[in-house]
């Protein structure tokens, strides 16, 4: 059904429940209005017919007849349009209306009462005048018949026809102006009826109507039509995820895994193996374990990554997070010497777990690749503020001493599974440094040292809160590191162009300048 159809139906019933309800407190009141009124004419009558009454029997049983007859006629004409009866010491005086049968009369009733004869209602006024004579009061009584009944009934009969007449008008007429007044609904419905998200991209296209309802309700629907978009795409991307994570897995663990395999079969079919070959074997084992086990928790924290929900993000202090990397550093690796320089208190809107692994990546890096010509991992850590006003950023720089990186080869750092001939790694770690740094919508180059010393700097830029409470979106960047379909692994910011020692390049299929940083090692 409808809902003009509908709220016809309603105001159609609930009009005539009305009308009726109305035209009962109206008889109620009419009623009471005209009794009152009737009752006040008697009284008024019955105060002259009274005085009258009085006079006439001052004179009745004397000896002046003439005065007599005379008063009495006046008894009667005072009378008009209401019933008298008077019982009087000389007989019974009765003109006007009256009940017929007679019914039994009230012997003092000087308000008016009711009496019923056959199917007439008579008003009855009884009041004692006169002095008691041969030891009876005279009694004059006064009949109205009771009009009001009447009336009312014609009252009542107009307002069930209004209600029975109010009925189809009302909901003809609540048809047509609902009918009008759900025109906007209708044609959201219809455009809405049309869409199916599952074999069609067109979505709700919707005008303000000014019609608070509709347009809440063309709201709602589009963002649900949009949750459901962004609930596909994520699956889709969770599946390619899953998907390139098995295909990745299978197909870099396969040389770890046969190598270990080969090593395995030596050492069982040479029981009587040299003590130097058999301890160059089991490390060459420990060397394939641990390279196998960092490659599964780097393909853990890259799909992670790309999985990562909004709700995950937080304002956090950068300053603890660095220090907590270093800290750890220090502890795993006490050969490396670190030192720090941090501005306290830098808060950023992001993934706890994401900018940790991030740091952490950075500056395994660094002690890995960056040693010095006497074997020494020399790291120093800056954290500061950009000192920028109008976009205020936190900028964090790992100097190490190493050989550097050629210029032409900073392109391939971020890239996945790019690692040196005698790099331990995985070739993911700086793979996931990019990822997280462009989910932070953040940027990281690669640089040259500022002092002129051999060495290689990696620059991060995160933008800077200020506040506990940041709004929880996520940037719009395709996540993919994990299919390895993303076209610029660092594409999230643009360093500064007069600098000399940042490569700039662009991406294919896009006519934008982005920054691209140079690998050499993974």
């Amino acid at each position: 059904m409808r809902l003009s159809t509908r709220i016809a139906l309603a105001v159609g019933l609930s009009v005539p429940l009305l009308v009726l309800a109305s035209g009962w407190l109206l008889l109620r009141l009419v009623g009471d209005d005209l009794r009152a009124h009737q009752n006040s004419q008697l009284r008024a009558r019955a105060t002259v017919v009274a005085k009258n009454t009085k006079a006439y029997l001052e004179v009745a049983g004397t000896d002046r007849p003439v005065m007599e007859r005379a008063r009495q006629r006046r008894l009667v004409n005072s009378a008009r349009d209401v019933g008298i009866r008077l019982d009087a010491p000389g007989g019974t005086i009765s003109a006007g209306p009256r009940p017929d049968p007679f019914p039994a009369l009230p012997r003092n009733a000087p308000k008016p009462v009711t009496v019923t004869s056959g199917d007439t209602d008579w008003l009855v006024l009884s009041l004692r005048v006169g002095d008691a004579r041969n030891g009876t009061t005279p009694n004059l009584w006064l009949f109205s018949p009771d009009t009001a009944e009447e009336q009312l009934a014609l009252v009542r009969q107009r307002v069930v026809f209004g209600a029975l007449l109010a009925a189809p008008l009302a909901g003809a007429t609540t048809w047509a102006i609902a009918a009008r007044a759900v025109l906007p609904l209708r044609r959201l419905q219809r455009r809405a009826g049309g869409l199916d998200p599952r074999t069609s991209a067109v979505r709700l296209e919707h005008t303000p109507t000014r019609i608070g309802e509709v347009d809440d309700l063309a709201y709602t629907l589009q963002t649900v039509l949009a949750r459901y978009d962004e609930q596909v795409e994520r699956t889709g991307e969770a599946l390619a995820t899953a998907r390139a994570f098995a295909a990745t897995a299978s197909h870099e663990l396969r040389t770890p895994l046969m190598s270990m395999r080969t090593n395995i079969d030596i050492l069982a079919d040479h029981p009587g193996l040299d003590p130097a070959d058999r301890a160059e074997v089991v490390d060459d084992l420990g060397r394939e374990h641990a390279r196998l086990l960092g490659l599964l928790v780097m393909l853990r924290a890259l799909a992670q990554g790309d999985l990562v929900e909004a709700d995950a993000f937080a304002s956090l202090d950068l300053t603890e997070v660095v220090d907590a990397s270093v800290s750890d550093l220090r502890r795993t690796h006490p050969d490396a010497e670190v030192s720090v320089r941090a501005t306290p208190g830098l808060l950023v809107h992001g993934w706890e777990e994401g900018l940790r692994s991030a740091v952490d990546n950075l500056l395994a890096n660094a002690r890995t690749h960056g040693r010095a010509t006497d074997g020494t991992a020399h790291i120093e850590v800056a954290l500061r503020h950009s000192g920028d006003p109008g976009r205020p950023l936190a900028v964090l720089t790992v100097d190490d001493h190493g050989p550097g990186i050629p210029p032409e080869r900073r392109e391939e750092v971020f890239q996945r599974f790019r690692r040196g001939p005698d790099s331990p790694g995985s070739g993911l770690g700086l793979t996931l440094v990019a990822q997280q740094i462009a989910l932070h919508r953040g940027r990281i180059t690669v640089l040259d040292r500022p002092d002129g010393r051999p060495g290689t700097r990696f620059e991060v830029r995160l933008p800077v809160t200020g506040v506990r409470d940041v709004e929880r979106t996520l940037p719009l960047l395709r996540r993919d590191w994990l299919t390895g379909r993303h076209p610029l692994p660092a594409r999230s910011g643009t360093p500064d162009r007069t600098d000399p020692r940042v490569t700039r390049v662009a991406p294919q299929g896009r006519g934008e300048l982005r920054d691209r940083p140079r690998r050499s090692r993974g």
